[in-house]
């Protein structure tokens, strides 16, 4: 008897990194890796673009990234802009403009009002023209990390000594339209939502907490009174909502903590009407369903890296949730690319994770956190929530012309986010003592080319100095340029800057040099490969 033939094996795809999903995170992880000349490939069970608004906010920071891959434009042309924060159920009229805060800190003051359906079809079009389209309808089925031979853990992984290996080949199994499909990569990005199959099978933790109320949105058309160009917040009896424009003659999104209930949409909105005074002329979606506040236990598992809501979800209600993730993948696209170029060895993957999961962290503790005591339902919560609008109302002028102003503006436009180099209260080597370090760099009238590079660079601001001898030859500078009129950066320093935009290192210059100890010191922190 003869034996059966054995099915071929799928057909086999490679590549540098793998992506998995195809929301916003990962499509600018694909992005910013295919600009950097890396390959990558994303997959994603889906059809196509997501065609739900879902987030809709684009910050300031997001905006200066999309600036970097030359997409601003296409949404400041499409989208809508909210400069500031109205006070609505007050006894005297209030407002913030935050965007008057930002001005001379980025060159995008203000939000963006531009859904995620538009922000994946913007991303995935030019991944389209750029040659790198996405496998839509691909879904991961499982995968495996195997080590190496000159791998420092395969002896390690062969005795079943370590479940993922530092570093190592990732093959995958996917199911696509025309049947399975084998994709073996160097890295993979999990960026594949909430639920992230990646994450479940690395068995990572998602620690946090899920709301208790109920979280409404509500796309509405014709709604009375609401300004075009600003959030406002309307305080109730019993509620809290926040009123986002989406467009012209009233297309708003309408955002509020209903109860401990899970309301139909007719039940939600007449609250909302009956207590927020809230007018409107038709519903073109709604949506109830319980928030999560979750950061994952680690970011990093060897080869295999977490991103966006694969890596933390928040509260949808500051609009920093998609803005994160973007931030994310163009974070960790760039330290990749470093380390596929040679630039830095593979240990400078776990800057990843130091410097990303505080933010998420942050975010929670801080954003997530506050919405969640400010929106509570009930008449004692929202007594006091309309004491503090009155106080807020006459106490926000005044703190918008201190320096809390333009911080509180910049974290909300997620500019201000800090790296550190070492922990909170440890004493920075010479080279990170500058201010400016751990930030991104400030923008000048000058240096927005510069920026677009999307490579390591020397920067001066007024100073002449020597590029240094050890300085590896891949770093593009000295670069120079005129002092910066607000003085952020410093007349007498020569700047390491990172290819998305931070500043790695500030380094004394003195009769026109820097110490070599520092520039040593500073090569050895960031792991670069000379």
């Amino acid at each position: 008897m003869s034996t059966p033939e054995r099915p071929p094996p799928p057909p086999l795809r490679e590549t540098d990194v793998l992506v998995v999903g195809a929301g916003p995170t990962g499509l600018m992880a694909g992005l910013v890796l295919a600009r950097r000349g890396v390959s990558a490939l994303v997959i994603d069970q889906k059809q196509g673009p997501t065609r739900e608004s879902r987030a809709i906010v684009v910050q300031a920071r997001s905006m200066e990234i999309l600036d970097q891959l030359g997409l601003a434009q296409s949404v400041l042309d499409g989208g809508q802009s909210a400069l500031g924060l109205r006070l609505r159920g007050g006894r005297s009229p209030a407002g913030i403009d935050f965007a008057d805060q930002q001005q001379g800190w980025t060159p995008f003051p203000g939000a963006q009002i531009f859904e995620q359906s538009r922000t994946e079809t913007l991303l995935s079009e030019t991944l389209i023209a750029e040659g790198r389209p996405v496998l839509f309808e691909h879904r991961l089925i499982s995968f495996e990390v195997s080590a190496t031979e000159d791998a420092p853990d395969a002896e390690r992984l062969r005795e079943g000594l370590a479940e993922i290996p530092a570093e190592g080949l990732i093959e995958t199994l996917v199911e696509g339209p025309a049947g399975p499909l084998r994709i073996r990569a160097r890295w993979m990005i999990g960026a594949d939502g909430a639920s992230s199959p990646v994450r479940h099978q690395l068995g990572l933790g998602f620690e946090g907490v899920t709301d208790d109320a109920t979280f409404c949105v509500a796309d509405l058309r014709g709604v009375a009174g609401a300004p075009s160009d600003a959030l406002s917040v309307h305080l109730g009896q019993e509620r809290f909502a926040l009123l986002f424009p989406l467009g012209p003659d009233g297309h708003a999104r309408l955002i509020w903590l209903h109860g401990d209930t899970h309301p139909e949409q007719e039940q939600a909105l007449a609250g909302a009407r009956e207590d927020l005074g809230i007018r409107y002329e038709k519903v073109e979606w709604f949506s109830a369903y319980r928030v999560h506040h979750r950061v994952a236990t680690a970011f990093r598992a060897g080869p295999v890296l977490l991103a966006g809501d694969a890596a933390h979800v928040h509260s949808p209600v500051g609009g920093q949730g998609m803005n994160t993730g973007l931030q994310d993948a163009h974070h960790l696209a760039n330290l990749l690319a470093d380390v596929a170029d040679g630039h830095l060895d593979e240990g400078a993957l776990d800057r990843y994770e130091q410097e990303r999961r505080p933010v998420a962290l942050t975010l929670i503790r801080a954003t997530d956190r506050a919405f969640g005591a400010i929106g509570r339902t009930g008449r004692r919560t929202a007594f006091l929530r309309r004491r503090g609008r009155d106080v807020l109302a006459v106490l926000a002028p005044r703190l918008l012309r201190t320096r809390f102003g333009p911080y509180a503006a910049g974290l909300l436009g997620q500019f201000r986010i800090r790296y550190r180099v070492v922990q909170k209260g440890q004493v920075p080597p010479r080279w990170a003592r500058d201010r400016a370090v751990g930030l991104r760099l400030p923008p000048t009238a000058a240096n927005a080319s510069a920026l677009r590079a999307m490579a390591w660079q020397l920067h001066t601001y007024g100073v002449e100095a020597a590029r240094p001898a050890s300085v590896p030859g891949w770093i593009e500078g000295p670069l120079a340029f005129p002092p910066d009129s607000r003085t952020r950066l410093r007349v007498d320093h020569l700047y390491l800057v990172r290819p998305d935009g931070y500043v790695a290192a500030s380094w004394p210059v003195h009769a026109g040099a820097v110490a070599t100890a520092d520039v040593d010191a500073t090569l050895a922190a960031y792991r670069m490969i000379r």
